[in-house]
């Protein structure tokens, strides 16, 4: 179940019929691009850092601002691929 101050961060879903495997790259990609402390904390005692960083390296076209991106590739040390015309402008 997600909790419900997860909400904000997941504006654009009901949480309440969210899947936390079906959706689980909708959560992940959300939560890492808005979410706060809280919510990261969630999310990384929810998924391991594995699937975790498979959704930051597979990322979704137009789903990342460029600032969060940066940062979760820098995390996870993800070098590999180019990001430049697959994000959002910050």
């Amino acid at each position: 179940m997600i909790p419900q101050y997860l909400q904000p961060f997941l504006w654009s879903s009901d949480i309440s019929k969210l899947d936390i495997r079906k959706n689980k790259k909708r959560i992940i990609t959300n939560i890492l691009n808005l979410g706060d402390r809280r919510a990261t904390d969630w999310l990384f005692g929810v998924y391991n850092k594995k699937e975790i960083k498979e959704v930051v390296s597979d990322f979704l076209p137009g789903e990342w601002n460029k600032k969060s991106l940066n940062f979760w590739r820098l995390f996870f040390g993800i070098t590999s691929g180019k990001i430049e015309t697959r994000i959002i402008p910050t």
